[in-house]
């Protein structure tokens, strides 16, 4: 009987970590990123603003400076994706749960975003000139999925294909 019981345990917890992130828990990830990054800032001598919102099942986290070349090299989305990834790392190490945080910093995302949408538009163009698809080059998740949006919104279909770093998004009329 007692191994139904651990078995159960063990089910519960699993479900439990499977579960949206509450808001509680998303504040808490962001006040736990913005003190490193925060402290990343400070080791750097830089000044920045750091905004924290939950939203999406996500926090976000936006680091902004009244002088914009302040942050000119961190706000490269290479290295925003990195810092990303630390954060995150940092995040999870204190609370012992994965971290889907997201890191903007000098509107990188927005940046980024519009890049994005222009690469759309390109590879849409193709596929109207005649193709019958148009692969993207490799991306994050998180940009993937605002590919998936933006090709959505433009009346395309998308999916991604490819594992780990090569995993990217392919474009095919509807």
């Amino acid at each position: 009987m007692d191994n139904v019981t651990e078995n159960t345990d063990v089910i519960n917890a699993d479900a439990a970590s499977d579960a949206a992130p509450t808001i509680g828990q998303l504040e808490q990830e962001g006040d736990i990123a913005a003190d490193y990054i925060e402290e990343f800032l400070d080791i750097c001598d830089l000044d920045g603003d750091i905004d924290i919102d939950a939203r999406n099942g996500r926090a976000y986290l936006s680091v902004n400076s009244v002088d914009a070349h302040n942050l000119r090299l961190l706000s490269k989305p290479d290295t925003v994706n990195a810092l990303q990834e630390l954060t995150r790392l940092a995040v999870q190490n204190k609370t012992g749960s994965f971290s889907r945080l997201i890191l903007d910093i000098g509107g990188s995302r927005e940046a980024r975003q519009a890049e994005l949408t222009d690469l759309v538009g390109h590879a849409i163009e193709r596929i109207e000139g005649g193709a019958t698809e148009a692969s993207l080059p490799p991306m994050s998740s998180y940009e993937r999925k605002l590919v998936h949006d933006i090709v959505s919104e433009r009346g395309y279909v998308s999916e991604s294909l490819g594992e780990g770093r090569d995993r990217h998004t392919v474009i095919t009329a509807a």
